[in-house]
């Protein structure tokens, strides 16, 4: 069994789908009258969508070596506050380096936590 697709709410469909793929370094698929989705993998889909009201969302990725350099990278280059834990971690702008990888937690711009960590 495989996850397809997930909704991810968002004050603004397009800018979220457009700061997501940036970030993540993925790209955009075609803007839906409903949805504005990223494809993560062969899987995968992120449909974003428009809500007048979010809730906090966690959304994990298990990432490479390679792939964590890379994003994390762009999220110090957009001076974003990062942390090594999800709680009393958050913000102390530190990687984690539990079960013999690294882990991060930083979030996105509806406020969705957004982890990448390379072991499991």
């Amino acid at each position: 069994m495989d996850l397809n697709h997930t909704i991810v709410p968002a004050k603004d469909k397009v800018a979220s789908q457009q700061w997501f793929a940036r970030m993540m370094g993925l790209k955009c698929e075609a803007t839906t009258a409903n949805f504005a989705p990223v494809r993560v993998n062969d899987t995968l889909v992120l449909d974003f969508d428009e809500r007048p009201e979010l809730v906090h969302h966690h959304y994990a990725f298990h990432v490479s070596d390679q792939e964590f350099d890379e994003i994390f990278a762009r999220v110090q280059t957009e001076g974003l506050v990062y942390g090594s834990g999800p709680h009393e971690g958050r913000h102390d702008m530190q990687v984690s380096n539990r079960h013999g990888g690294r882990g991060v937690y930083f979030d996105d711009p509806n406020g969705h936590s957004i982890e990448l960590l390379t072991a499991l």
